[in-house]
């Protein structure tokens, strides 16, 4: 009984492992699974562990980093500062120029480069020739006041040495008249026996009046002597840049002309043909540059106190 029993349990096992062999192959897998998954466990902790050992390796042979591919503290820090200082150096545009391009969009800045500098950037670019003009005009408005305060003076002369007459109603061009020169000397008796009243001179005035001196040359009568040259040219040390002050009036330039005159020996010329010939302005040009250069070679001979 017993023997038949155990063949019945038997039988029964059997027949349960070959009609459900899905909880079979689970039992077996499961087992399986749990192997697979303890030596995958085993070999992943192995191969994690070398891993971590490599990386402590490299970080100790470089300590900014695990790799050139991932740059550590160090070395981020070291090119952030690299790129600052890099910017720094940069040259910065001016500030009007760069507000201008950097406002609006990409389409705004691409209208402001077709369009071109905008007027601060023009005037900017301009005040070369602004600076010179207005140092011009200044010049202009000084001249301008001194000859107007000098025209007043000599109206309110009471001897009447000289009178003035603009050319073409130009206040920076004068014809003056020398009425009067010493009457003791040769040259007044000479305008006494020609009849003539005046020795008329011209005088302009450069843009740099008072501060360079006035251009003066005789017109007429045509004189020999008296430190009038050709053309008419004058030999005067205060007439050239380094005898004239801004302090020398017309009145007083023309005081000290008249007595040159008396002093050189100044005569009218008589002589027949050469006595009609006017003077030009050309020519009296070209011979008071030549005289200043020989002067400014030899230096200027200072008469005696007693020769006045």
């Amino acid at each position: 009984m017993a023997t038949l029993l155990r063949k019945i349990g038997l039988i029964r096992l059997h027949n349960r492992d070959t009609e459900d062999p899905k909880h079979h192959h689970n039992h077996r897998g499961g087992g399986g699974g749990q192997q697979s998954a303890s030596l995958r466990g085993k070999g992943g902790g192995k191969s994690g562990g070398h891993k971590q050992q490599q990386q402590q390796q490299q970080q100790q042979q470089h300590p900014g980093g695990a790799g050139d591919a991932s740059p550590g503290p160090g070395k981020g820090k070291s090119k952030r500062a690299a790129e600052v200082a890099a910017r720094d150096k940069q040259p910065q545009p001016a500030a009007g120029a760069a507000g201008a391009a950097g406002a609006g969009g990409p389409r705004e800045r691409a209208a402001g480069a077709r369009a071109g500098p905008g007027p601060a950037v023009a005037a900017a670019a301009a005040g070369g020739s602004l600076v010179p003009a207005a140092r011009q005009q200044h010049c202009t408005q000084v001249r301008s006041r001194r000859l107007m305060k000098e025209l007043q003076d000599i109206a309110r002369l009471s001897d009447r040495f000289i009178s003035v007459e603009l050319v073409n109603e130009s206040l920076f061009d004068w014809n003056v008249k020398l009425h009067q020169v010493d009457k003791d000397s040769v040259l007044w008796q000479d305008m006494k026996e020609t009849n003539t009243e005046f020795i008329l001179l011209n005088l302009t005035f450069p843009d740099n009046f008072p501060f360079s001196p006035p251009f003066m040359r005789v017109l007429s009568p045509r004189l020999e002597n008296g430190y009038v040259l050709d053309g008419g040219a004058i030999c005067m040390e205060l007439l050239t840049p380094r005898g004239w002050s801004s302090a020398y009036t017309v009145e007083a330039v023309m005081r000290q002309f008249a007595a040159s005159l008396v002093k050189g020996q100044g005569r009218i010329c008589r002589k027949a043909g050469k006595s009609k010939k006017s003077f030009s302005r050309k020519e009296a040009e070209a011979t008071f540059k030549s005289l200043v250069k020989t002067h400014e070679k030899y230096g200027w001979v200072t008469p005696p106190v007693s020769d006045g």
